[in-house]
């Protein structure tokens, strides 16, 4: 009788960590008048290493809060990257309830990346190379909202300067017959997102059965994410079941089994995942269940940006990932980003993304 597979958890879960102290630092970024992203990075210290992970919490009261705070949870000590998780994951990590409940795992995340690249920096390795496994180039796609009133205008900006691109894009009921007709002449949509998932965020879309049908018309190859079922949008969809995937539902493998119907498809934020047994279990269950999986990001804007298109590139660079350089979030990207697929270049240690080509 055969013995069954290692998990990836516990390929990873021993590695010894020692913890000295951290620190925490900020960034932010302004994409358009109504969105301020904030971000914290954690920055764990021991023997000489540093280890870091971003938290990608959406408040910016939150992050304005714990950096006022400062770095004041107990962690250092001698540890195991298992046991130092579950000491991140009981204590309280806001000092104040968080107004999204999300958020407690988008750092349980931050602090479990930071430690996962310390442990590994002090054990001279990399992720790959503990798991045994390449870091391929990696095919990424840009994710855009065209904006209100809609327009294609910088789409086809984008295109011009970088033809080959692919686009995931944000569908809203105020899409027209002209929008729908230029974007499908464009051939370069790889998936539409319905947002039909979200709930009072500021990107919520409701289940709009004429919005539905004509992405279905108009898209006949994409995958379609995140649709709302009713009775009125489920006959739309009956047919489409093998190309809708699924984002905002998905945290962990529990989420995977609730869904609907088998996925064929699903798409992995590993913040979202929060603790990493959790995110590496989700990894396990999709490769065992034969269900593909793209990753997908939180608009970082620093070293977890990193973090996601590297894991990305490990467990699935085939696949539509919407983890393009960050600066194809800017409402103008700049000209001489680098294009798909995505050739990263790694430290030579730890859990980081050092440039690419």
């Amino acid at each position: 009788m055969s013995e069954p597979p290692v998990s990836t958890w516990d390929v990873v879960k021993a590695l010894g960590l020692t913890v000295e102290g951290y620190e925490l630092e900020g960034h932010a970024f302004q994409p358009h008048p109504d969105f301020l992203r904030r971000t914290t990075d954690i920055h764990l210290l021991g023997l000489g290493e540093e280890g870091i992970g971003e938290d990608v919490v959406y408040e910016p009261g939150d992050h304005e809060a714990a950096q006022a705070a400062g770095p004041v949870l107990p962690l250092a000590g001698e540890w195991t990257l298992q046991s130092f998780c579950a000491h991140v994951e009981s204590l309280q990590l806001f000092p104040q309830p968080p107004g999204y409940a999300a958020s407690v795992q988008y750092r349980i995340w931050a602090y479990e990346s930071a430690a996962l690249d310390l442990a590994l920096r002090q054990a001279s390795t990399t992720l790959p190379a503990l798991l045994g496994r390449e870091t391929r180039p990696l095919t990424f796609v840009n994710s855009m909202r065209l904006g209100e009133p809609p327009s294609v205008e910088l789409v086809r900006e984008r295109l011009v300067r970088y033809p080959t691109l692919r686009l995931k894009l944000d569908a809203t009921s105020s899409w027209d017959d002209a929008v729908f007709a230029a974007l499908r002449e464009t051939g370069a949509v790889d998936s539409i997102d319905l947002k039909g998932q979200y709930v009072d965020t500021i990107v919520d879309q409701p289940a709009d059965p004429v919005l539905y049908a004509r992405v279905v018309e108009a898209f006949p190859d994409a995958w379609i994410e995140d649709p709302k079922l009713t009775a009125q949008t489920e006959p739309i969809l009956a047919g489409e079941h093998g190309r809708i995937t699924w984002d905002a539902p998905i945290h962990t493998v529990a989420d995977v089994l609730a869904l609907p119907f088998p996925p064929r498809m699903v798409n992995i934020k590993p913040s979202r995942s929060g603790p990493l047994r959790e995110l590496f279990a989700l990894y396990d269950h999709c490769a065992a269940e034969g269900i593909e999986a793209y990753g997908g990001g939180q608009t970082e804007l620093s070293v977890g940006r990193g973090h996601v298109q590297l894991l990305a590139a490990i467990f699935h660079p085939d696949t539509p990932n919407d983890v393009a350089p960050r600066e194809y979030n800017d409402p103008r990207p700049p000209d001489g980003l680098p294009v798909s697929p995505l050739t990263l270049r790694t430290a030579e240690t730890g859990f980081r993304v050092t440039g690419f080509g």
